[in-house]
Parts: C-alpha cells; sequence; structure tokens
C-alpha cells in the first residue's frame, strides 16, 4: 500500500478503539472523555489504578494499569484490549529545577517515561495496525520539544526526542497506512505545572484544547500540530533567530520561570510525586 498525503485509510471515530495513557486526569482524561463522547470504546490506562478506574467508570469504559516504561505491561494491555485503532501516548512527567541539581534517577525517570514511554507503546501497538492495514498514532509532546526552557533541561531532551520520534516513524509507518501525529502544547493547566507561574506573556490552554487538538488529528493526520494553533510559526522564528534575539524574548516572558516556582510547596508535592514513581523503578 502506497500512502501519499493524508490520503490514510479513513478511521470513523464511532467505533473505534482508543488507548490513551495517563488517562487518569488532565489532558489523557479528557482526551478520553471527547473520544468516548463520539462513539469511540475507550481504554484508560495509567500507572494510578485508581485514578484510572474512575475515569472509566464514569465513561462505562475499561481500565488498565499501564506502567509505560514496562513494556511487559504494554503486552498485557494490548492483549486484554485487542483491536486498537488509535493510540495516544499521552503519560509524561515534567521535573522543574536546575540540570546540576537533579538526581540521576529522576532524569532517567523523565526519559523513560516521556521517550521509552511512546517507543514500548508504538512497538506494541502498530504491528497490530499494519497488520490491518490502518491506524493512528498520536504522541503528545510538547512546545519544549522545539524551544528550549531554563530550568527543563532533561524534560526539554525528552520532548526534542519525542517529537524526532514522531517525525522518523511517521515517515516509516506512512506506506503501512498508519500515520504518526505530534501534537505540541504550549504551558498547559494540569498537575505538571503546578506550582510553576503561568501567564505572563507565556499562551497558556486547558487540557480540554490539547484534547480537542488530538481527537482533530484523526481526521487531519497532520504530522505536527501546535496548541494553540497559532504557536506554530512562531517556533519556527525562535528556531532561526539570532541567540540575542531570542534571549531578549525570554526576558520578556519571564524565561526562567521553571528555575523560580511561583508556589514552592505546591511545586515541591509535584516533585515529590514523580521521585515515587522513579522509587518504585529502583
Amino acid at each position: 500500500m502506497s500512502i501519499l498525503g493524508n490520503a490514510y485509510p479513513a478511521i470513523d471515530l464511532n467505533g473505534a478503539r482508543v488507548l490513551v495513557t495517563g488517562a487518569g486526569r488532565g489532558i489523557g482524561q479528557c482526551t478520553a472523555e471527547l473520544f468516548a463522547s463520539k462513539g469511540a470504546e475507550v481504554a484508560i490506562a495509567d500507572v494510578d489504578t485508581a485514578a484510572a478506574q474512575a475515569v472509566a467508570a464514569a465513561l462505562g469504559a475499561k481500565a488498565f494499569e499501564l506502567d509505560v516504561r514496562q513494556r511487559e505491561q504494554w503486552d498485557r494491555v494490548v492483549a486484554d484490549f485487542g483491536r486498537i485503532d488509535i493510540l495516544v501516548n499521552n503519560a509524561g512527567v515534567m521535573p522543574a529545577g536546575a540540570f546540576l541539581d537533579e538526581p540521576d534517577a529522576v532524569g532517567h525517570t523523565t526519559i523513560d517515561v516521556n521517550v521509552w514511554g511512546l517507543i514500548h507503546g508504538m512497538r506494541a501497538v502498530v504491528p497490530g495496525m499494519i497488520d490491518r492495514g490502518h491506524g493512528h498514532v498520536v504522541n503528545v509532546a510538547s512546545l519544549a520539544g522545539k524551544i528550549p526552557i531554563a530550568g527543563l533541561a532533561v524534560y526539554n531532551a525528552s520532548k526534542f526526542a519525542a517529537v524526532g520520534l514522531t517525525a522518523a516513524t511517521r515517515l516509516e509507518f506512512a506506506p503501512h497506512g498508519v500515520s504518526v501525529s505530534c501534537v505540541m502544547p504550549s504551558a498547559v493547566r494540569t498537575r505538571l505545572s503546578s506550582g510553576l507561574s503561568l501567564g505572563g506573556g507565556m499562551p497558556t490552554v486547558d487540557p480540554e484544547d490539547v484534547a480537542a487538538a488530538v481527537v482533530a488529528t484523526v481526521r487531519s493526520r497532520r504530522a505536527e500540530v501546535t496548541v494553540p494553533n497559532y504557536l506554530g510559526p512562531i517556533d519556527v522564528a525562535l528556531a532561526a533567530a539570532p541567540e540575542p534575539a531570542v534571549r531578549l524574548v525570554r526576558r520578556l516572558f519571564n524565561g526562567d520561570r521553571a528555575l523560580h516556582p511561583a508556589d514552592t510547596q505546591v511545586r515541591a508535592r509535584y516533585e515529590e510525586q514523580v521521585r515515587a514513581i522513579t522509587a518504585e523503578q529502583e
């Protein structure tokens, strides 16, 4: 099969089978709810089993415990849920702080969740899509996958990797009828950004906005989508701009905010949650 442009086999959301990771809250929950409202059969996957079960109960969906770092857990979920038409790789973590102060274990967790989570997910799910000749994968990355941010160095690295991974696998899977899209939000009002200073010139969106962008890619099959969508040309311009101009923009928009949380106690609680996930792996 040869796929040109956006001529991928269509996927009808009514009756489509969708697996969403990190679906116990935030972007993942909103995405699962939106797919379900359009008639899709949704699998709610999350490392937090109680959160996944609560969302699944509200939607009449199936809940799965899934630590995206563990390939064997992916294989179990795929075996139990069956055919998957749409995979939304949404699970992620975002530790913030000075690069030299970040413990190695936390950095490993960031890469394992934000990069290896995508790799494991696609390797577990895409072969079935290829066998059926159709399917769609959405990797939820971030504009931090295009624009470096002080205080988010390893997170930046993971999201740059996610963007590149998406672009390369899109090329490999296209001849088989399987599309891969990368959704890149700006700052999102979720637990990941808790305690950090939002606004102040930084475009900030709600998880519902990201969910809408994810669902829209099933029809558009676009390679990359920014949220809000007007930021697409801006990230290209910043990448090509002279460094002095970029530094000026960063000063105007408080580009060091990730190093200086607005609410240190709230941020500390999120960082502890990331460390708890890290400790489970050790």
